[in-house]
């Protein structure tokens, strides 16, 4: 053995709280780097790995009894095969154990010996874990410091979250939020210098894309917003920054269930919607107050625990204010793209989260645009007895769009069961999941069953799996009513729609073209124009399809002309009935090597 080996064999490892302390006074300020500090990867032996299931068996073997020592409990994982990447089972062991009061105090006592001499990630999660049952207010400081380890954040913000919110927020801004925009308020709000926060929080930029509904939400609760709108009432750039951040938090592009977790939303909301008449009524502050009118009608700002009609009152608030020549005319001037959407979504929308502001209708149906500028996706709201049924039971990713759910009559109700998706997770199903509904129709009652969510690898039920049944004619009534309604969409995505409709009913359109149907919308980059795409299998007409495995996909925009959509529409049905589309379509999917087979230039950056 060397000098420096016998050495390294007798100097007793560093605690991994002394170690993350040691880095943070030496970084500047004593502010610690974006995403935080990580430990050096150690590669494990060769060895068959243990199954979930086993994992979890021999996380609560080595707990029982409670150790110690932090030694101790090392000693046990190791013999047990506890690695690193079981960590995430160790809160779940922790929950369940069965410890009596008389424990707490020793239990408590390990957990602080744990977190603040634990020397190995293991160890010191299940400090951090037995904190989540047995921690108090003097543990708050030591978590902060252990959470500024990448591998440790996760663990330590779910015990702060109970301990102290405002740490919570804090650490999770410090290691989470990485963009150049936030660092100024981060570091205030890391370093302590409360004057120094509400000028930066304000300093945000109007247009908050950058910032998802988590970031929202710990902004808010690391700066203390509703104690900031109550101690500067008359601070309208703080107020209209809150409403940015309540829409943010509300957003189903996201996860809707922030707003659902933040405990001063009621506060916020009522300060908002309360002061919003002393607002200037430009283009941002009323595409701000229409997104909190629309999540206070029918998103997720409908399932807080609202006292007896206190959301009707604010959305009445809300609808006269922006009912007001001041704020009806906000931007009507302007002239760049973005500006120009944003005032016809105003003008088209604007009034129609007035229409049903608080009343329980059995079944209703909301298709929302949202502000063009966040480039919100459009949704197909349900609502039963008046909740938003995707954000109460599935929280991964906003409702399907009118495209999928109504212009191909999914939501119908036939004598025959049909199971349908209501939603999927932004990521995919496959990653995160979807929701389920079986709809079918009984006698004079249209029935709603079968809730479902899926992950990968299981099919677990839905939050409320109870089956909800109505009259069939107010049913169908509601959905003819839904299927017609085009007031909520822009010119490109009416033409889009005509072009669905009519290629729904005249399949043969691009049939005889060795085509079929695939998404049909308006852009995502450039709104205002319609897209059209299609996949081509050679002979598929003719009932020999060439490599139909295989298929190549094509994408022909149709820009907007300046004419009627009904005009648009029927001049592009007209083109798909009389030219070959892949003559003027450009290849967009399938894969190179079958586009350079069938003649076709594949796209670059594709």
């Amino acid at each position: 053995m060397s000098a420096r080996e016998e050495r390294d064999a007798l100097t007793p490892p560093t605690a991994l709280h002394d170690r993350v302390l040691h880095l943070l006074r030496a970084s500047t300020d004593g502010v610690p780097p974006r995403r935080g500090y990580s430990l050096p990867r150690k590669t494990a032996p060769g060895e068959d790995p243990l199954s979930r299931e086993e994992a979890l068996r021999a996380i609560r073997g080595a707990l029982r009894p409670l150790p110690d020592d932090p030694a101790t409990l090392h000693r046990r994982f190791e013999r047990l095969g506890i690695r690193d990447r079981h960590r995430h089972l160790i809160k779940s062991a922790v929950v369940g154990l069965p410890l009596p009061a008389e424990q707490a105090d020793a239990a408590r006592s390990l957990a602080r010996r744990l977190t603040r001499t634990g020397t190995t990630v293991l160890t010191v999660t299940a400090g951090i874990a037995l904190l989540g049952r047995f921690g108090e207010s003097e543990d708050v400081p030591y978590l902060s410091v252990l959470g500024l380890l990448r591998e440790l954040t996760g663990p330590a913000v779910n015990v702060l979250d109970i301990l102290d919110r405002r740490s919570a927020a804090v650490l999770w801004l410090a290691v989470r939020a990485s963009r150049d925009e936030l660092q100024p308020l981060v570091r205030a709000l890391w370093t302590g210098d409360r004057q120094a926060v509400r000028p930066e929080l304000i300093a945000l930029p109007d247009a908050l894309p950058f910032v998802g509904s988590a970031a929202a939400r710990r902004i808010a609760e690391a700066s203390q917003l509703s104690g900031l709108l109550d101690r500067h009432p008359t601070d309208t750039r703080l107020l209209a920054q809150a409403g940015r951040l309540l829409v943010r938090m509300g957003s189903s592009r996201d996860d809707p269930t922030d707003l659902l977790a933040y405990r001063d939303a009621l506060r916020v909301y009522d300060s908002v919607v309360g002061r919003a008449g002393q607002l200037p009524p430009t283009l941002d502050n009323a595409a701000m107050l229409l997104s909190l009118a629309q999540d206070l009608s029918s998103g997720t700002g409908v399932l807080l625990d609202w006292p007896p009609g206190r959301r009707a009152a604010l959305l009445e608030s809300l609808g006269r204010l922006l009912a007001e020549p001041r704020w009806t005319s906000a931007g009507a001037s302007g002239g760049e793209a973005v500006q120009r959407r944003r005032v016809d979504w105003i003008r088209r929308t604007g009034r129609q989260p007035f229409r049903h502001p608080a009343t329980p209708d059995k079944f209703r149906i909301e298709v929302v645009t949202g502000d063009p500028a966040d480039r919100e996706r459009v949704e197909t709201r349900v609502l039963i007895d008046g909740r938003p049924v995707v954000p109460a039971l599935f929280g991964r990713g906003p409702a399907h769009s009118p495209d999928h759910l109504l212009d191909e009559g999914r939501l119908r109700a036939g004598e025959e069961p049909r199971e349908v998706q209501l939603a999927e997770a932004d990521c995919t199903e496959g990653c995160c999941g979807a929701l389920y509904v079986t709809i079918r129709r009984d006698a004079d009652q249209v029935v709603w069953e079968n809730w479902r969510q899926t992950m990968t690898g299981s099919r677990e039920p839905a939050a409320e799996p109870s089956a909800h049944r109505f009259d069939a004619s107010a049913y169908d009534t509601e959905i003819a009513r839904a299927e017609t309604d085009c007031a909520w969409s822009w010119r490109a995505r009416t033409v889009a729609r005509l072009i669905k409709t009519g290629l729904i009913e005249e399949p043969d359109l691009l049939s005889r073209w060795d085509a079929s149907r695939g998404w049909i919308s308006s852009g995502f980059d450039d709104p205002d124009t319609a897209v059209v795409t299609f996949w081509y299998v050679p002979g598929q007409a003719a009932g020999r399809p060439e490599r139909a495995d295989s298929p190549l996909q094509f994408r022909w925009v149709v820009p907007d002309d300046g004419t009627p959509p009904e005009a648009q529409a029927a001049a592009a049905l007209r083109r798909l009935a009389e030219e070959d589309p892949k003559s003027y379509a450009r290849v967009c999917g399938g894969s190179r090597q079958r586009a350079e087979e069938l003649g076709y230039p594949w796209p670059d950056g594709v």
